[in-house]
C-alpha cells in the first residue's frame, strides 16, 4: 500500500514516523508486553508518558511556569462553551473578535454562558480579510477577549498577536497551534483540537494561566470545572490515552525536526510555493483573501470555471492528492498544510494544478 500526500482539514496528516512508531509499539508498548491503549492511565507508564508529553510541550513553546498544560478531552467546539463557564461569572461580559465560520461559532456557543460582545467581525466583507485593529470596539471590563488566530475555512490568519491590553486573550489554536515559535505570556488561555497539527481527533491540549483557574464561581459540575483537571493532572476522569501518547509522539517529532523554528521556516515555503502558483496561473486558479492575510495553515482556491471542479478533484485524487475539496460552505477547493505535510507533498499538488491547466486550459 502506499501513502498518499494527505491535504486534508481535519483530521488531517500526522508524521509518518509518528505513524511507523505507533505501528512498532502497538502490540508492546515500552516493554509492558501491551498497548498503551490496554494500560491503566494511573499506572507508573503512563504517568511517565504523560509527564515526559508535558514536558516536551513546555519545552517547544517556552511554556512558563506560572502556565497549567491539560490534556482534555471534548474538541474544541465543547470549550467554546465551557470557557466562559470557566472565565466569566453571572452577569459578565466578554469580546468575541469574528474573523471566520469558527469564531462566530465560537461567540454563538459562548452566548448561553455569558454576554457576548461581538468587538469585531469581518463578516460584512465575507470574512475575505481581517477585521481592522482600529475598528474593534474592546470592552476593558470584559471578562476576556476570544479570538480565532487561524481559520481554517476561509484561509485567513493573524501573523502577530493582538494587543488587548490588561484583559486576558483567549486563542483557539486548534489550526495552527505549533506552526511557528509563540509568546505564551501575551495569551490568558490558549487551547486547541489536537487533530490538525498534533495528532488524532479525541484531544484538546490547553495552555491556561494558572490564576484564571480560579476564576470560575458560579456553581458548575466538576468535570467542566478547569481547576479540577489541573488539580488532577487531567486525569480527573480516564483520558484519550492513545491520543495523548500519539501527541506525545508528535512533541518528540518535532524537537527532531528542529523545533518550532525550523516548523516556520518550512511553513512559510510550503505556503510561498502554493500561492506562487495560484497567483502566477493567470487567473486560472484564484485564492481571493486579503494577501496580509492569507493563511499558512489552510490555502482554499477556485478554478476560473468551476465546472471543472468534479474533473480536478477526481483527477487529483488519482494523483494521489487527497482531500483537496473545499469546505462545503464555500466550494471550490482547499489545500491545508499543517506541520506534517511535507515541502515535497506541495511540489506534487503545484506540478498537477500546472498540468491540469495545461490539459484543460
Amino acid at each position: 500500500m502506499s501513502r498518499v500526500w494527505n491535504f486534508s482539514a481535519g483530521p488531517a496528516a500526522i508524521p509518518t514516523a509518528v505513524l511507523e512508531r505507533a505501528q512498532r509499539e502497538l502490540l508492546d508498548w515500552n516493554g509492558s508486553g501491551a498497548s498503551v491503549m490496554e494500560l491503566s492511565h494511573r499506572g507508573k507508564r503512563f504517568i511517565g508518558l504523560a509527564e515526559q508529553a508535558e514536558a516536551d510541550l513546555r519545552e517547544l513553546l517556552k511554556i512558563p511556569a506560572d502556565y497549567a498544560v491539560l490534556f482534555l478531552q471534548g474538541g474544541a467546539t465543547q470549550h467554546f462553551a465551557q470557557i466562559p463557564l470557566n472565565l466569566a461569572g453571572e452577569g459578565d461580559s466578554a469580546d468575541y473578535i469574528v474573523n471566520g465560520h469558527w469564531g462566530e461559532k465560537a461567540a454563538s456557543e459562548a452566548a448561553s454562558y455569558v454576554r457576548v460582545n461581538v468587538a469585531a467581525s469581518s463578516r460584512n466583507e465575507q470574512y475575505l480579510r481581517l477585521p481592522p485593529r482600529a475598528s474593534w470596539q474592546l470592552d476593558p471590563r470584559a471578562a476576556y477577549v476570544h479570538y480565532t488566530p487561524n481559520e481554517t475555512i476561509h484561509g485567513v490568519e493573524y501573523h502577530d498577536v493582538p494587543e488587548v491590553g490588561e484583559v486576558p486573550l483567549v486563542a483557539d489554536m486548534s489550526s495552527n497551534i505549533l506552526a511557528e515559535p509563540l509568546d505564551v505570556s501575551r495569551f490568558g488561555l490558549i487551547y486547541a483540537g489536537a487533530q490538525k497539527n498534533i495528532g488524532p481527533s479525541g484531544l484538546v491540549v490547553m495552555i491556561i494561566r494558572r490564576d484564571l483557574l480560579q476564576r470560575a464561581a458560579r456553581p458548575m459540575a466538576k468535570i467542566f470545572r478547569y481547576a479540577e483537571h489541573a488539580a488532577n493532572d487531567s486525569m480527573l476522569n480516564t483520558p484519550n490515552t492513545w491520543g495523548w501518547y500519539l501527541a506525545g509522539l508528535t512533541f518528540q517529532w518535532l524537537k527532531e525536526q528542529g523545533g518550532l523554528e525550523a516548523m516556520a521556516h518550512r511553513n512559510r515555503d510550503k505556503a510561498g510555493l502554493l500561492y506562487q502558483a495560484i497567483d502566477g496561473s493567470g487567473g486560472y486558479y484564484r485564492n481571493p483573501i486579503d494577501p496580509a492575510a492569507r493563511s499558512r495553515m489552510n490555502v482554499p482556491f477556485t478554478l476560473h470555471d468551476s465546472a471543472l471542479d468534479a474533473d480536478f478533484l477526481k483527477e487529483s485524487e488519482a494523483a494521489g492528492l487527497l482531500a483537496l475539496k473545499g469546505h462545503k460552505a464555500l466550494g471550490g477547493m482547499r489545500a491545508s498544510l499543517y506541520n506534517a505535510v511535507p515541502l515535497e507533498a506541495v511540489q506534487v499538488l503545484v506540478q498537477f494544478m500546472r498540468d491540469f491547466a495545461a490539459r484543460h486550459g
